[in-house]
């Protein structure tokens, strides 16, 4: 065990377990849903919930919270295993919700006859007009008060499948003037009539997911639920129901679920959400749910990634209470630091130009030691095939060039990396004035490692080469990053707009013959281009490598070419405009007036980069907080400027403020 600072999270733990809870009650959870594959923001909660495992040794369940069967698959739920066990955790128990429907149940009929829930026959759209808004309280549903007799038997005709989807749901009797809209009469059950990929046709009511969550933490006796911030309103209600089942069996079940909230993890230029995902696979905008683009687990192994950096990077970015996004180069700073160490160098040349030596022995082969891995003394060296005729990057050659293009130029040297010197004398070409071929002559004493006069002489420039004759022909799939803007989710247009035309392209190149693996996923860098991954499509005959990541950062000098402007560094997040506004406006009563105005313009600036969603929930901000409430004022006030279109919710929220016994508030809203 380490002696790093305790995270949040374990702060927790340690707290409870010096107020009596014993170390052998200790259980954490992953619950993915199976209705997709995870994506890199799920390895956050992976790593929190195992590595609390490892840190104590306490088992962690993976459970499935199955309880959608129009969005489920069998499919996600062997991606998911296998990407779990991927990344190198090993869960204790393998659990579905689905299993605990019959406890769900008979739990719901409990309430029911302890009038702590209803059936509600009204339409979505009723019920939905009766919650309210954050600052309106919603209004009870005409059929609250039915008899628990009723309810019981309109309940167990539910289950029955005597009713059409849509007829009736069930739903816990809490407070519909509750402060927070989630307990406002939630719905526990649904009718659905489609078919289960575990249980079959053996339910046509399901447990919505606040209902079934909670339960199932308790019944697994959980310890500890950790979940991500958007689930923090959520607490309350996961709260109210594991109280109130708490009393039928408590005798069997004595450890309730303490449910704690993190920052999940989002990055630039990424898309989290696994509808939007399944909408790019959908619409044939990827290959698949793999495909290498995808933030998907098993799309970042297909490109290369491995566990190690993944869980490096995991473990850089750490566990925080405040939502914020990660600059996607710092992950590729892991893979880069992790592929130094471990991946064998091998020449490649993606876009060849035809190199003839012309004073070189036409018939005659040297083998040429090269090493495998600098970073690795015991890699070894390889031979690799030297001869008359080699390809070049196409780039390492021009006729002419100025004094800082330090490679082929006629008339100059440069060096072949682990071979000798050659001079360019002449050129080939084409009908089109394109030069097919660089004529050269070679330095014969010049061999490197030779230890002659002429192989040591100082040469700026060295190319890396393949021997035409010898060279193997392979496909490389050449991946940047799917989208060109670094917040593609949180714009005002479709995040589809933002697709980056050039994330995908694909070309025949040359590689040295003696590569030591062919197997799926084995790494390589090819020197002076990146790091690349053998990709499952992959076959002995027609070797197919996905780029991983180049050798250095290139994205940052394309956006500064596009857009001049400061760029962060990997190590930093970008926090959102969202928590930007709530911080300026915790400290804006107190500022005085000069400093009010700047911030006020700075808030109005954020705005531009808000979406409605990100600032509605702020609309039941506490009165007391004066300030905050006025920062979310400015913002709404620039947001329906832009065309964001009036609602009963926006004019409540203004006309509260008009209202308030704050100048300042009341001053911001009347303007």
């Amino acid at each position: 065990m380490t002696n790093n600072p305790l995270n949040f999270i374990e702060q927790i733990i340690e707290e409870d377990l010096s107020k009596g809870l014993s170390r052998s009650d200790l259980r954490f959870r992953f619950p993915p849903e199976p209705n997709g594959y995870l994506h890199i923001g799920h390895t956050k909660a992976i790593g929190i919930s195992f590595g609390l495992g490892k840190k104590y040794g306490a088992p962690v369940n993976l459970r499935f919270d199955d309880t959608n069967p129009t969005k489920e698959d069998q499919e996600y739920v062997d991606a998911i295993k296998k990407d779990i066990s991927w990344l190198g955790y090993q869960w204790d128990k393998e659990c579905y919700s689905s299993d605990y429907f019959y406890q769900l149940f008979d739990w719901a009929l409990q309430l029911i006859k302890d009038d702590k829930a209803y059936v509600d026959s009204q339409s979505s759209t009723l019920m939905a007009e009766q919650k309210g808004t954050p600052t309106q309280t919603g209004t009870n549903s005409p059929f609250r008060n039915r008899t628990v007799e009723e309810n019981l038997l309109l309940f167990k005709q539910m289950r029955a499948g005597k009713f059409k989807a849509g007829a009736h749901v069930l739903r816990a009797k809490i407070d519909m003037k509750h402060p927070n809209m989630l307990m406002r009469d939630p719905i526990m059950y649904r009718i659905i009539h489609a078919p289960h990929q575990r249980t079959g046709d053996e339910w046509c009511i399901y447990p919505m997911y606040d209902w079934t969550h909670g339960e199932s933490d308790y019944i697994e006796q959980i310890s500890h639920s950790l979940c991500s911030l958007e689930f923090k309103p959520h607490r309350e209600l996961y709260d109210w129901f594991k109280s109130a089942v708490y009393g039928y069996s408590k005798k069997t079940l004595h450890l309730q679920p303490k449910q704690r909230e993190f920052a999940r993890l989002n990055l630039s230029y990424t898309i989290m959400s696994k509808r939007k995902l399944l909408t790019l696979v959908e619409k044939g905008i990827v290959s698949g749910w793999d495909d290498p683009r995808m933030p998907t687990i098993s799309g970042f192994r297909r490109r290369g990634y491995t566990p190690k950096a993944i869980k490096k990077f995991i473990e850089i970015i750490g566990v925080a209470k405040r939502d914020n996004i990660i600059d996607v180069s710092l992950l590729e700073f892991c893979i880069r630091e992790d592929l130094n160490t471990t991946a064998y160098r091998v020449m490649a040349v993606l876009d060849p130009i035809k190199v003839i030596i012309d004073n070189y022995p036409e018939d005659k082969t040297e083998w040429l030691d090269s090493d495998n891995n600098p970073e690795d003394k015991t890699s070894g060296t390889r031979k690799t095939p030297f001869s008359k005729t080699i390809f070049i990057e196409r780039e390492d050659f021009k006729e002419e060039a100025t004094a800082k293009y330090f490679r082929l130029v006629t008339g100059k040297e440069v060096r072949l990396k682990n071979a000798y010197i050659i001079k360019a004398e002449s050129v080939e070409k084409d009908d089109n004035g394109e030069v097919q071929v660089v004529h050269c002559t070679y330095d014969t004493k010049s061999l490197s490692g030779s230890g002659t006069k002429a192989s040591i002489r100082k040469i700026k420039g060295t190319l890396h080469w393949v021997s035409a004759q010898h060279a193997r022909k392979i496909e490389v799939r050449d991946y940047d990053r799917l989208f060109s803007h670094p917040t593609p989710d949180a714009q005002e247009k479709d995040f589809m707009n933002h697709l980056n035309p050039n994330s995908f392209g694909k070309t025949t190149a040359y590689i040295e013959p003696n590569i030591s693996s062919l197997e799926p996923y084995t790494h390589y860098q090819f020197q002076r281009k990146g790091y690349f991954s053998i990709d499952p499509d992959s076959t002995e005959r027609a070797p197919v490598f996905n780029k991983t990541v180049g050798l250095r950062d290139t994205w940052s000098k394309k956006v500064q070419k596009q857009a001049p402007q400061k760029v962060q560094a990997p190590q930093k997040s970008q926090r959102k405009a969202i928590d930007v506004i709530k911080q300026l406006g915790k400290k804006y009563t107190n500022l005085p007036e000069v400093k009010q105005i700047k911030t006020k313009k700075e808030i109005q600036k954020l705005a531009q980069e808000l979406a409605y969603d990100e600032l509605s929930p702020l609309f039941g901000t506490a009165a007391k907080k004066v300030g905050t409430r006025i920062a979310v004022l400015i913002a709404l006030k620039e947001l329906l400027k832009s065309g964001q279109k009036a609602n009963p919710e926006t004019k409540a929220f203004i006309k509260k403020a008009s209202e308030d016994s704050n100048p300042l508030l009341r001053a911001e809203a009347l303007t």
